[in-house]
């Protein structure tokens, strides 16, 4: 019976590398994934690199700097020197915001911020999400019913207005902005788990798994699990793109990321009543959100259309 489950884990093992071989080919295949990447891959390097790329202390004032010299007041426009920009005033590509600071170097530590917290916030929700939806749909009866009624509660309010509820009650923070989010997401991945765990449970290598005396723990994350997160990934993918721009909304309402934390959402928030005299305050944080919810969404769409087995023949 052992030899039987080590020849069942082989075979299984072995179809998983093929399936993911041919997913990544088809996923590279995909103009608008291939875009995705690589205006994902163009934010990883800056949020890895902002130390090093940002000239300026993004959370310190310029009236802070030693031997800071010239007037504060002719450089709160972009100075770049390549455009005219004399060489006697200190270079800011980007301007310097309403305390003073260097708008390029919040810029670029707002996308370290931004990256952490979309990654954050979905791998709490999935990882919570998974465990109920599995549950649910692999046990059935009251356990189904509970946890997907408690689902249905939460999907009853609408989720940004849920999360400004919750951070309400847990108070002001980038932190408890996340544990929000993370909790009104949790039952849309619970809902995917639970709808892939019931077709799939009923495959045949699952029935030989349980007719072998496998267990459960056996049957539902090694067998079951595994040929049922396709859905979930692509989830996952355009999920990350939500979770950043309901932080930004929060930290525009002044219930995420605090002062001087340079968080996109903040920055937009911050400067909004400047949109008329200094429009590039509000318009390069807004453009920076719009990127990277545009490469998650594409990426997004690349992965589905690459894991949907009926578009196989157009690959």
């Amino acid at each position: 019976m052992g030899q039987n489950l080590a020849k069942l884990n082989t075979e299984t093992s072995l179809d998983s590398v093929s399936l993911w071989g041919i997913t990544r080919k088809r996923l590279f295949r995909r103009k608008s994934a291939v875009m995705g990447m690589i205006i994902l891959g163009m934010l990883i390097l800056v949020a890895l690199t902002a130390q090093w790329l940002a000239p300026y202390d993004p959370t310190k004032s310029m009236l802070d700097v030693p031997d800071y010299t010239g007037k504060i007041e002719k450089r709160l426009p972009p100075c770049v020197h390549a455009f005219g920009c004399p060489q006697s005033e200190p270079q800011h590509l980007m301007g310097l915001d309403g305390n003073i600071r260097d708008e390029f170097s919040r810029l670029l530590y707002g996308a370290r911020i931004s990256l952490v917290i979309g990654f954050a916030t979905v791998s709490f929700s999935i990882l919570i999400g998974t465990v109920l939806g599995a549950l649910a749909g692999y046990f059935g009866g009251w356990v189904d019913n509970t946890i997907m009624r408690v689902m249905d509660v939460v999907l009853a309010f609408p989720s940004l207005l849920l999360a400004i509820a919750i951070v309400t009650v847990l108070g002001p923070g980038l932190i408890n902005a996340l544990i929000a989010i993370g909790i009104v997401s949790i039952p849309a991945y619970a809902r995917v788990v639970r709808g892939s765990v019931l077709s799939v449970r009923e495959m045949d290598y699952v029935s030989a798994t349980r007719s072998l005396g496998g267990n459960t723990y056996e049957i539902l994350f090694r067998r079951i699990l595994p040929n049922a997160l396709t859905p979930l990934i692509v989830q996952g993918t355009l999920g990350i793109a939500s979770a950043i721009l309901e932080t930004a909304a929060l930290s525009f309402l002044g219930l995420g990321a605090q002062h001087p934390t340079p968080e996109w959402g903040s920055m937009l928030g911050q400067e909004r009543n400047q949109v008329f005299t200094a429009p590039h305050l509000v318009f390069y944080p807004g453009l920076a959100i719009m990127l990277t919810v545009l490469a998650f969404n594409l990426l997004g769409d690349g992965l589905r259309d690459a894991l949907d087995p009926r578009l196989a023949h157009v690959s």
